[in-house]
């Protein structure tokens, strides 16, 4: 376990966290699968558990495909996964605590042991499709990324919003960034009434519902009942659940949650922070794309965060986790 005396009798915790939807990009896992014999066992496996070529999707795109709900899900899972393992067959390394954005929470779970490879894919791949379908059902959902806005304000201009149209927080990214999600009146009267109120931006994100809302409440209500034709076990690593920001070890808890985080907000912001006050000083993102890491730096400059999405950045952060514990 990667939790080693400094000389300075100081203790050090690592986390692993996995990125979210918008991650994605074409070519993401290539390099890992060209590199390494680990991760081109994960990619062909999911092909086979997926039942399609995701590692075409993955490598080739094109970037329309990569996009689509069912296919983004799936196609940052197995990524993740990939660059996980690969990163473990190099290193001796397990986190204290895991966590994981949205649909990155799959990630999380697999390497505390609740999921295994196929249940993990399995599950994201049916959380995509009830998502997309629910989506398809509902006209006029839209989301938007708040940047810089009080938080009492926040609330207020909700609040006031509402009375217009449904609208509420989806993700609590950082303490400088918020996204809201629900209805297009609802999103629409939320950013005037926040850019009176002083945010210094409200950008319109291209998704094609309205995620983390009530508005995806038949797709976690479906999850639900799909959840229960699979075994899932505790988790040998804590892991803190974007619905609360709690810790949680117990596999009921687990299904309980894995639904409910569907039509739930994501407190982002509020799981790093349970982390860092449970000791955690480092961080390793797994999976592609930076973004975990920029928000790492709102929410706590102090700590480290490594990435691992290709070769290179693998590299890096083995060396670096070396040299910390030095």
């Amino acid at each position: 376990m990667l939790t080693q005396q400094h000389e300075d009798n100081q203790m050090t915790k690592t986390a692993f966290i996995f990125p979210g939807q918008g991650a994605q990009s074409v070519g993401m896992g290539k390099d890992l699968y060209d590199n390494f014999e680990t991760a081109k066992e994960v990619f062909d496996k999911a092909d086979e558990i997926l039942g399609k070529s995701i590692t075409t999707i993955c490598f080739e795109g094109p970037d329309e495909d990569l996009k689509q709900t069912i296919n983004t899900q799936p196609a940052i899972l197995t990524t993740s996964i990939a660059a996980l393992e690969t990163l473990k067959s190099k290193i001796n390394i397990k986190a204290e605590f895991v966590a994981g954005h949205s649909l990155g929470e799959y990630g999380a779970l697999y390497e505390s042991g609740v999921l295994t490879l196929e249940t993990a894919l399995k599950l994201i791949s049916k959380r995509a499709e009830l998502m997309s379908i629910a989506s398809s059902k509902t006209t006029g959902g839209a989301m938007a990324a708040v940047l810089n806005c009080d938080s009492a304000k926040l609330q207020e201009c909700l609040e006031e919003a509402s009375k217009t149209a449904y609208v509420s927080v989806a993700n609590y990214n950082s303490p400088d960034q918020v996204v809201i999600t629900g209805e297009s009146e609802g999103i629409n009267k939320a950013s005037e009434l926040l850019i009176e109120a002083g945010a210094k931006r409200v950008i319109p994100l291209a998704v094609s519902g309205a995620f983390h809302s009530e508005l995806m409440h038949s797709a976690g209500e479906e999850f639900a009942k799909y959840l229960k034709g699979f075994s899932l076990n505790d988790a040998n690593i804590s892991v803190i659940t974007n619905v609360d920001a709690e810790i949680t070890t117990n596999a009921d808890d687990f299904k309980s949650k894995m639904s409910q985080q569907i039509y739930s907000s994501v407190y982002w912001t509020q799981t790093i922070q349970k982390m860092i006050e449970n000791g955690v000083d480092t961080f390793i993102e797994i999976g592609p794309g930076k973004v975990l890491a920029g928000l790492n730096r709102k929410i706590n400059a102090e700590v480290k965060t490594y990435n691992v999405f290709d070769k290179a950045s693998l590299e890096a952060c083995i060396e670096a986790i070396n040299l910390q514990l030095v």
